[in-house]
């Protein structure tokens, strides 16, 4: 990012003490001066998030006039939901960031878009849409003989927004067992620990019917086509690796994946290298050089050219609007 803006790295120091805390220092006067920390997340994402809290509060005591995050993906945005007795981590991280000293961030693609609302200061959301559909027109021979496939349906939108922009058709796989996304178990369902507690009989709620699964169906045609499954995270593979399966069984003979964020966490580059996916289409928002070695099929596509520009004209004072042209509320 600071060779495309012709800047120089700002002098600082991060390191991990032997008893294993963090300590910053700033090498240089940071006084009345826009700060841009770039912070992508590696695998050990606490750490990296202590770094984070601890550069900006160090640039807060040096007065620094403004601190702007350029965290591309945003760590722990999957737990944005109430689970259970579990908390909204989500957002007591965002309060801990405006603790910490950031008077604004840019990221990329947030898992749930109303997370912007849980920072006190302003959140600039850029999308990877547009250059995953110039990879598709570009890189996929006969992509017009492709259709845009959501694995759920709560991936539908995004993938109707795909299907829209390219002129193809739409399929989604409905009744995939949603490993994340699930009704679990939840714990404020469980009695209170009051001895001989009696319930008033005109508090008694009406019993719901229990979800049952419905078989896995795939709505709409993928026999003889190119199935381009899209999403934002690829983390766990499973879901993917199985709903390639159930579309190679209906008939598609390529199979891409495209996604914002290639987490890949665990084993999942020996998952897609012996899966039905051909390609796994991912930004480089996350560090995955390990991956692309250990599995070929991942192919990266950059986006550093717009987080540049999204520097260059917050520190200029100049609109965003442009980044976000033909961008829907869906992508």
């Amino acid at each position: 990012l600071p060779r495309r803006l012709g800047a120089e790295l700002g002098k600082s120091v991060v390191y991990q003490e032997t008893n294993g805390e963090t300590r910053v220092e700033i090498k240089e006067s940071v006084r009345g001066q826009d700060i841009f920390i770039i912070q992508t997340i590696p695998r050990d994402v606490n750490t990296a998030v202590m770094e984070l809290l601890i550069m900006a509060y160090a640039l807060k005591t040096s007065c620094a006039r403004n601190i702007i995050g350029v965290i591309p993906y945003f760590p722990y945005s999957k737990q944005s939901k109430m689970r259970k007795r579990g908390s909204i981590v989500c957002k007591l991280l965002a309060s801990m960031l405006a603790k910490a000293g950031l008077t604004h961030i840019i990221t990329m693609d947030l898992h749930q878009k109303e997370i912007q609302g849980f920072f006190s200061f302003p959140v600039d959301n850029l999308r990877a849409s547009p250059f995953l559909l110039q990879y598709i027109q570009e890189e996929i021979p006969d992509y017009r003989n492709a259709i845009i496939v959501a694995k759920s349906p709560d991936a539908a939108k995004r993938a109707q927004s795909y299907a829209e922009r390219l002129r193809l058709g739409l399929a989604v796989i409905h009744g995939e067992a949603q490993c994340t996304e699930q009704d679990m178990d939840d714990g404020r369902h469980s009695p209170p620990m009051v001895k001989n507690a009696t319930v008033h009989p005109g508090l008694e709620l009406p019993l719901m019917m229990a979800k049952e699964k419905p078989p896995i169906t795939v709505v709409g045609d993928v026999g003889g086509r190119i199935a381009i499954i899209v999403d934002d995270i690829i983390d766990d593979v499973e879901s993917f690796v199985a709903a390639a399966e159930i579309l190679k069984e209906r008939g598609a003979y390529k199979i891409f994946v495209m996604a914002t964020h290639g987490l890949l966490s665990a084993d999942a580059p020996r998952l897609i290298e012996e899966s039905s996916i051909d390609e796994v289409v991912v930004t480089n928002t996350v560090p995955h050089e390990v991956q692309k070695l250990q599995c070929p099929k991942i192919k990266t596509v950059d986006i550093s050219l717009i987080l540049s520009e999204a520097i260059r004209r917050i520190h200029n004072g100049e609109s965003m609007a442009y980044l976000f042209r033909n961008i829907t509320v869906d992508d």
